[in-house]
């Protein structure tokens, strides 16, 4: 169906009317979504063009029931996966979590600037974080040969977010149930020496005390 778009202004009205497609949207909200600086480069017969692809009602995509939108997918999925981990359904919890990693992880539209674009990637990314930590911590659960897997995903989480504490617990506790708490006390190190030396704090208590269990 992309293909029957019209172009590049067609991609991006289709997109913005599928993200907001919950909400009643106004000619003028259309016309900032594609063109911020206040110009009309053509809405009226923009319009016309995607109504022969997809049903609209004025200003409203009318999707079917049965669609599938793959953002509200990534965020239903995360959401599942998070439930099932708080209930310890490690298992429960792998495959949503892999699939909002997969979704949240694709880009949207990496050449465009527009702000709800942009607010769209920061939706994503956040999806992503999540989807990798619910992952993770399935993968612990699950334990055996998922173990590589959580430590894996876990050292993704450090290198996206080096100040997020979380993805430095995962790793920690990989590096634990596999026995080589060497390594594990290594991260904390790392993790120690980066928030003194660049934010003037220490590791937040689950951390120090993982630390204190490492060592002893």
């Amino acid at each position: 169906m992309e293909r029957r778009l019209p172009g590049r202004q067609g991609r991006l009205l289709f997109a913005f009317l599928v993200v907001q497609r919950n909400r009643s949207l106004t000619r003028s909200q259309l016309l900032e979504a594609l063109w911020p600086e206040g110009r009309d480069g053509g809405l009226a017969p923009l319009l016309s063009k995607l109504r022969r692809v997809v049903p609209l009602d004025e200003t409203r995509l009318l999707l079917p029931a049965a669609s599938w939108v793959d953002l509200e997918a990534a965020a239903e999925a995360v959401h599942r996966a998070e439930s099932a981990i708080a209930q310890q359904r490690f298992h429960d919890a792998w495959g949503p979590s892999q699939v909002a990693m997969f979704v949240a992880g694709r880009p949207f539209f990496p050449d465009e600037e527009l702000s709800w674009v942009t607010e769209v990637r920061h939706g994503l990314d956040d999806l992503r974080l999540r989807a990798m930590e619910a992952y993770a911590r399935a993968a612990l659960g699950i334990g055996g040969t998922e173990l590589p897997a959580a430590i894996r995903v876990a050292r993704l989480l450090v290198e996206s977010e080096p100040y997020r504490e979380s993805g430095y617990l995962l790793l920690m506790e990989g590096f634990a149930r596999e026995g080589n708490k060497a390594e594990g006390l290594r991260v904390y190190e790392k993790l120690r020496r980066r928030l003194r030396n660049e934010l003037g704090v220490s590791p937040g208590e689950e951390l120090q005390e993982l630390h204190r269990q490492l060592l002893h």
